[in-house]
């Protein structure tokens, strides 16, 4: 025979029970209807949207196929959260290749979706960061300018409440020239004293939801082929927020802070530390439009937000072309 496990409401009981008290009362956890759902957000994130490539699939069409996919779902989200890397690349491309980029990113948008939508900026997003050329350090749109023009951000990060959550959407990342990226994935110190003084203006009552185009906290950074080094692990900068503990510090003194999503690795995970939910949510292109990266097919999410401070976060895979 199987043993039995001993639970702590096993222990509780039993003690109440010696002592002449009433057992106490089973309650199990609410179900889906037994919750009230205040919000649903759809998340996709790394569509890498670029002009026809050799080899690889129509990107315009697979976005195409995703955001169609996305209306055929019977519960429609509140609103879009794209997770950036909307387009392929802006960070080697001139102002013109980046601009015929967005061109076609939101033209498909424009077509596909009647939806609200909102954006984080992704390392691809940004104009001329990689790019050997000072003359365009001049132009105002440089950097994070062009990506923020096109979409019509209302900064490079910024919050809002919706429905019974906050929303707090940030930007990871910030310049270094001594990655081939162009960037590092961290918070820099003005963001971050926005971000202190955001969390502590929010009524402890209303759950927060934290995106960002970097993995705050991930396992999937260390899936790369190239992440183990002379014998030990080494995560790129870019990769994860350098300033995880920064910020794990910071989300404890909130426990409203219940999740933190992500995409930017390509790859799907979920750790839990301390109350918090960190979820990266894979790429709508998957491998850059060559089909799954490694076992991950293209994909977005639909993250369901209910008023006593839980989600669930769905995975949606959806067919694409054939290369």
């Amino acid at each position: 025979m199987k043993p039995k496990i001993s639970t702590r409401r096993d222990f509780l009981t039993g003690a109440a029970a010696a002592l002449g008290l009433a057992a106490l009362p089973s309650r199990a956890a609410p179900t889906r209807q037994e919750r009230k759902r205040t919000l649903r957000i759809a998340h996709l994130t790394d569509m890498h949207v670029t002009p026809p490539r050799k080899g690889k699939q129509d990107s315009e069409a697979g976005f195409t196929a995703a955001l169609r996919h996305l209306s055929s779902q019977p519960i429609q989200p509140d609103f879009i959260l794209f997770g950036g890397d909307m387009i392929w690349d802006a960070l080697r491309n001139s102002k013109q290749g980046a601009l015929a980029q967005w061109d076609i990113w939101k033209r498909v948008v424009a077509a596909e979706t009647t939806l609200p939508w909102h954006a984080c900026i992704g390392n691809h997003d940004i104009w001329g960061w990689t790019r050997n050329d000072p003359a365009i350090k001049h132009d105002p749109l440089y950097g994070k300018g062009l990506v923020i023009e096109q979409l019509g951000m209302p900064h490079r990060y910024y919050s809002m409440d919706q429905g019974d959550w906050h929303v707090i959407v940030l930007d990871s990342l910030q310049p270094n020239a001594a990655l081939d990226v162009g960037s590092s994935a961290i918070i820099d110190d003005e963001q971050m004293a926005w971000l202190t003084a955001d969390l502590a203006a929010v009524p402890t009552s209303r759950p927060i939801i934290v995106f960002s185009h970097a993995p705050i906290m991930s396992g999937a950074v260390f899936m790369p082929g190239n992440s183990v080094k002379q014998g030990a692990f080494v995560i790129n900068a870019a990769s994860m927020h350098m300033d995880v503990k920064r910020l794990k510090d910071l989300f404890h003194r909130y426990p409203n802070v219940k999740a933190c999503i992500s995409g930017h690795v390509h790859l799907i995970d979920e750790v839990r530390y301390l109350g918090v939910r960190y979820c990266c949510n894979g790429a709508v292109c998957g491998g850059w439009w060559t089909g799954p990266f490694q076992e991950f097919p293209p994909a977005y999410a639909l993250i369901d937000l209910y008023a006593d401070g839980t989600m669930e976060n769905t995975i949606v895979p959806y067919e694409t072309a054939p290369v």
